[in-house]
């Protein structure tokens, strides 16, 4: 019974192989890819070639181990390379300019954002005066509330 076994575990190393690639798809962090190509060349390579079944899986995490510890971390560094951080959502806002739209009363009041978008403010200095009409610059975003500073070169 044993020996018939055998005789079919290339299947086993082709589902193994394809299950590895599923879960890869799921995590994206190159791990079972390197499994996965590990169990291709190692454990089907040696089966095809005719191993027994203890060198077939000895190759295939033999052939694991070397990719995830020389291949896996050049191709994250690579992937990591190109993504600068960008800023979106709420983090985009910081350091963007606007005018204001209606005056400052206890260092409240109501700004344009350069987006086109119109948001409740507070001055970081409550006792700086701020014109309608004025710029400003945005330094924080508390809930639906941006913080704001008059811009350089503005009078306040």
């Amino acid at each position: 019974m044993f020996p018939d076994l055998i005789q079919y575990l290339w299947i086993a190393w082709l589902v193994l192989a394809v299950l590895f690639v599923i879960i890869e798809l799921l995590t994206l962090e190159f791990t079972f890819l390197m499994l996965a190509a590990g169990t291709v060349l190692g454990g089907l390579g040696v089966n095809l070639l005719g191993g027994v079944w203890w060198l077939q899986v000895l190759a295939a995490a033999a052939v694991s181990a070397l990719l995830l510890f020389t291949i896996r971390p050049v191709l994250l560094r690579a992937l990591h390379r190109s993504s600068q951080h960008i800023p979106t959502n709420v983090d985009a806002l910081t350091g963007m300019s606007a005018r204001v739209v209606s005056s400052f009363t206890d260092g409240d009041g109501s700004v344009k954002l350069d987006n086109g978008e119109t948001w409740t403010a507070r001055l970081v200095d409550a006792a700086a005066s701020v014109a309608p009409g004025q710029r400003v610059t945005v330094t924080a975003v508390r809930g639906a509330t941006v913080v704001v500073a008059p811009e350089e070169g503005n009078p306040a």
